[in-house]
């Protein structure tokens, strides 16, 4: 679990306080189990609490975890030390970037598995990308391309014929991807 030092809860207590309506803070995980993933803390108002959330209570603030990063805020640390401009929060979150994929994780996680260890290495030779953006109601995996597959002439290829059959193939309950990049950009495509 998660670790919020006495320094930290003192110091995040204090910015607290001069914030309106903010219940405590929330500590969650952006793109989890991946290359890109990064620890977050904010402010928790009305509304940002989670039926799902695990509370931390401490003697001057409350924090929230997302349930979802959970399992990837294991022996995290979040520490504040004080120095000559101030101070710095710092957060460490060592297994952030692992991936810890199962049948039973979220979609998103699954999806973003199979970008980030299966599509990805093979865009990387043309030193493009590929990353998830949101799934729909409707199922469908809403994607953004980057590096040199933004404005390639062969991204609609890329896009059926390789990471949809791929995501299909592992990921049966998607009904398809969709493209939100501007390939109207062309100049760091792959030709």
């Amino acid at each position: 679990m998660i670790t919020i030092t006495e320094s930290a809860q003192a110091y995040l207590a204090e910015l607290l306080s001069k914030q309106e309506n903010a219940l405590g803070v929330r500590v969650f995980i952006n793109q989890p189990g991946t290359p890109r993933a990064e620890t977050c803390i904010a402010y928790c108002r009305d509304g940002d609490v989670q039926d799902d959330d695990e509370q931390l209570k401490f003697d001057n603030l409350t924090a929230w975890i997302e349930a979802r990063s959970l399992p990837f805020l294991e022996d995290a640390l979040v520490d504040y030390s004080k120095d000559r401009m101030g101070g710095q929060l710092t957060i460490k979150a060592p297994n952030a970037k692992m991936p810890r994929v199962d049948e039973n994780s979220p979609l998103e996680d699954r999806i973003n598995y199979v970008l980030y260890n299966e599509v990805n290495p093979a865009l990387a030779a043309h030193g493009g990308e590929v990353s998830l953006v949101e799934v729909t109601e409707d199922m469908f995996a809403v994607l953004q391309f980057g590096g040199g597959c933004q404005g390639c002439a062969a991204v609609d290829q890329t896009l059926k014929g390789g990471v949809e059959k791929t995501l299909l193939e592992q990921l049966p309950q998607l009904a398809g991807v969709r493209d939100l990049t501007d390939h109207s950009d062309t100049s760091k495509a792959y030709y």
